[in-house]
């Protein structure tokens, strides 16, 4: 499989301290099939060659720790748009939540339904993802990360040990877990992320309390811990108050955990694809005793082979986007009138 067409992204150069395995992992295999993978900077984006831009979480374009920065970006992103349009180049969107984040302006919000009038092609990583009738959608499940942590030494799972790794923010309902474990005496729990406010960590750490139940990691989480964290739980639980797509729970599966997510369309269909055993759901609200039926329930039926994730394999994953990208190119340059095809772009 190899494609001659450069695809810029919507994230910047990886950083040690700021590592996402989807983003990383996703670039290196779109190389591997033979296009060019740029990264993203605004220079780039505004003067750099290449076929088609591809967006992940437009939100972060448009946003900035002050608001002159703030302001400097929504005047380049609609800099950028106006280059795509004139020149015919590709906008591919990958759908990752369904809502937008809280706090935006009426500005960013109207910059980003530009960018969404301006999308060629979306890329649903979920059946359930809503798209517009009058925009090309395909469906690409979310990978896994088997590859990525290989390397990585596992530990024995820990009886009654409940762990969580990730972002912590609101929405995702940290507190609720850390509430129900209050309840479960019998219970333990390894809680490692990145606080997206001092006030929640505060909010985190006094939840946790002093009684040596619950061990906390702020900060940036480094591989090695994530894996140690994830293994040693005899239960992975993201308590969600909203979870459509999370790589999380990919990364849980990944490591050959289970997990306890919301129940929804999404987690259900996961629970279904991954097999008996892998995916427990709670409804409403994360509760004490949802941590005890779903222990109790993985250890009567315990998994009895490791998680189905054959249609979320790279090779799978690869091909369906360098198809996205070559068929949103065809409307980018055809379906908009421009005669010929691009040098650079694959047929």
């Amino acid at each position: 499989m190899t494609s001659r067409f450069t695809v810029l992204v919507s994230f910047p150069t990886p950083r040690s301290t700021s590592v996402n395995p989807y983003t990383i992992l996703l670039a290196e295999h779109i190389r591997r099939a033979g296009a060019k993978v740029l990264y993203f900077d605004w220079m780039t984006a505004l003067s750099g060659d290449y076929d088609v831009f591809h967006v992940h979480w437009p939100e972060n374009l448009v946003g900035g720790r002050t608001p002159l920065r703030r302001l400097v970006r929504q005047g380049l992103t609609l800099l950028i748009l106006l280059r795509l349009t004139l020149t015919r180049r590709a906008l591919v969107r990958t759908l990752h939540n369904l809502e937008l984040p809280d706090g935006l302006s009426a500005r960013q919000r109207w910059i980003l339904r530009l960018i969404d009038r301006r999308t060629d092609l979306y890329i649903r990583l979920s059946t359930f993802t809503p798209v517009s009738p009058n925009k090309p959608a395909v469906m690409i499940p979310h990978p896994h990360f088997r590859e990525w942590f290989a390397a990585f030494e596992r530990a024995e799972p820990v009886n009654g040990q409940i762990g969580y790794v990730g972002r912590i923010r609101r929405y995702k309902g940290v507190e609720t877990l850390l509430a129900a474990l209050a309840e479960t005496p019998e219970l333990t729990g390894r809680v490692a992320g990145y606080p997206s406010s001092t006030e929640l960590q505060r909010t985190v750490t006094d939840l946790a309390g002093i009684d040596g139940r619950i061990a906390l990691a702020f900060g940036f989480i480094p591989d090695s811990l994530l894996v140690d964290v994830v293994t040693s739980s005899e239960l992975v639980v993201l308590p969600y108050r909203l979870m459509h797509n999370s790589a999380a729970v990919l990364t849980a599966l990944s490591l050959d955990r289970p997990v306890l997510v919301p129940r929804n369309p999404t987690t259900l269909a996961l629970a279904t694809e991954s097999g008996a055993g892998w995916v427990h759901t709670f409804p409403g609200e994360l509760r004490a005793e949802h941590l005890r039926e779903a222990l109790s329930a993985l250890r009567a039926a315990p998994p009895a082979a490791p998680p189905s994730l054959e249609r979320r394999s790279w090779t799978r994953t690869t091909r369906s986007h360098i198809e996205a990208y070559s068929r949103a190119i065809r409307i980018a340059r055809y379906a908009r009138g421009r005669v010929g095809y691009p040098r650079s772009a694959a047929t």
